[in-house]
């Protein structure tokens, strides 16, 4: 139950990244990196024999933070 909400939550971030159109780079690359770090901690916390969800939030969260500060130095 754990990895399938996990993958649940990396593929609605993942498809809330498709529409990325009227964002500036800030909102582009804080979107994108939360969908890439949710689904990379996902899998690492899944492989790693821990807990799915623990890592898609850890993940997303690292990930929202570094998108956000890259989008933000593209600007």
């Amino acid at each position: 139950m754990r990895k399938l909400c996990s993958l649940a939550l990396a593929g609605a971030l993942l498809v809330g990244a498709v529409s990325c159109t009227n964002m500036s780079k800030t909102q582009q690359g804080l979107l994108s990196g939360t969908a890439v770090g949710a689904a990379a901690g996902a899998g690492i916390g899944a492989i790693a024999g821990g807990s799915g969800t623990m890592g898609a939030l850890i993940g997303g969260g690292i990930g929202a933070l570094a998108g956000g500060l890259y989008g933000h130095s593209q600007e």
